[in-house]
């Protein structure tokens, strides 16, 4: 059987493409060398737009699966100030959960898969799997940030990276609040989600390799006083949080996809929005033999999610801005809701330059 795309990556990002791509009619596999579920270590908070994104590939979730949160926290033990979604609520899952959903999703629209495969490799008109050959027309690497198909296909080279490190555990605890709270200290922010009644998610993210869960909350004493007593209900697990932004991302019969085609740092909560985004794209531009489009759409998805990490990321080089900021902030929470909303796409960078950031400048410098 020849397949018009073989897709190696079974995760979100990779599933999602194959829901889009049935949607056109192509008939797809899945290869991956893990067995479902899989998990990873991420924040599990899905903003608004993520789940758009799935409705519109055909994947509904409700509170059934998850815990809803209405908007984003920031403090930093003197200043907080929080927002609302202004299109809807975000969903707290466990990835395990979601990729359970998911691969059942793709099974059901006639994806083949091909769980626990060794020895994936990109060959001529396909892959080949432990030495068997499996034809394809096009291939998809939807394989992480270490992508073997992109180094495979000569589609590796960088156009700029940056590198942090993450940890994540979830502890047995009510959450106390339904927003995803961040917390800002000198050496990075913990992230925390709420994903069931009683359970919720916490990831510390830094740009020290060696600086753990436990250490880090020495550093975070009203977060440590909340978590008094609480029962861890998973393991610390690590990854990697990389902005990374590629040259190319298609080539001779391949396209990459997701994390494998660069990807924004964790702070911005978009990595399965634009991984489910690009899913899409891909799909439509496949089906009209136009490549182009899919680069195009994907530069554009990416952009102010870049934008916006990167003004993010000033506040954890330099603690007097980012002391600034947040108590700015919390003397003006209106541009923190114009800043969710140029966040996800509800607002523009014009509105809010002309609204707001005049006064934040003038309580920046008093603050």
């Amino acid at each position: 059987m020849v397949s018009d795309v073989c897709i190696a990556g079974g995760g979100p990002a990779g599933l999602a493409a194959a829901l889009a791509l049935r949607q056109q009619g192509f008939a797809v596999t899945v290869v991956d060398c893990a067995v479902p579920p899989i998990d990873k270590a991420c924040g599990e908070g899905l903003m608004p737009d993520s789940l758009a994104a799935l409705r519109r590939l055909g994947v509904e979730l409700d509170s059934s699966i998850g815990y809803p949160f209405r908007g984003i926290s920031f403090s930093d033990g003197s200043s907080t100030v929080r927002g609302e979604f202004p299109n809807g609520s975000g969903l707290g899952v466990r990835r395990f959960q979601l990729h359970e959903l998911l691969v059942k999703h793709v099974e059901a629209a006639g994806v083949q898969t091909i769980w626990g495969a060794k020895n994936v490799h990109l060959c001529e008109g396909g892959l080949s799997i432990q030495g068997t050959h499996l034809a394809a027309r096009f291939v998809v690497g939807a394989d992480g940030l270490k992508s073997a198909i992109r180094a495979s296909a000569g589609l590796d080279a960088v156009k700029s990276e940056k590198r942090r490190y993450g940890f994540r555990r979830h502890y047995r605890v009510a959450p106390w609040s339904d927003y995803v709270e961040l917390y800002w200290g000198p050496r990075g922010q913990f992230y925390i989600t709420p994903i069931a009644k009683s359970e919720i998610c916490i990831v510390f993210i830094s740009r020290d390799s060696k600086l753990r869960l436990d250490a880090a909350l020495e550093e975070f004493p009203l977060l440590r006083q909340k978590l008094a007593g609480a029962d861890h209900s998973s393991h610390e697990m690590g990854s990697m949080s990389i902005s990374r932004s590629l040259r190319r991302i298609y080539k001779d019969g391949v396209a990459l996809l997701g994390d494998a085609s660069g990807s924004v740092d964790a702070i911005t909560g978009e990595g399965m929005c634009l991984a489910f985004k690009q899913a899409e794209a891909f799909a439509h531009a496949l089906r009209s033999g136009d490549l182009k489009q899919y680069a195009a759409h994907h530069k554009k998805f990416s952009a102010k999610p870049r934008r916006m990490a990167s003004l993010m990321l000033t506040m954890e080089w330099h603690g007097e801005i980012q002391r600034r900021a947040l108590a700015s902030l919390a003397k003006r929470p209106e541009l923190f809701d114009a800043l969710l909303k140029l966040h996800v796409g509800e607002a523009t960078m014009a509105g809010l330059l002309s609204r707001h950031l005049v006064g934040f400048g003038l309580d920046f410098l008093t603050a």
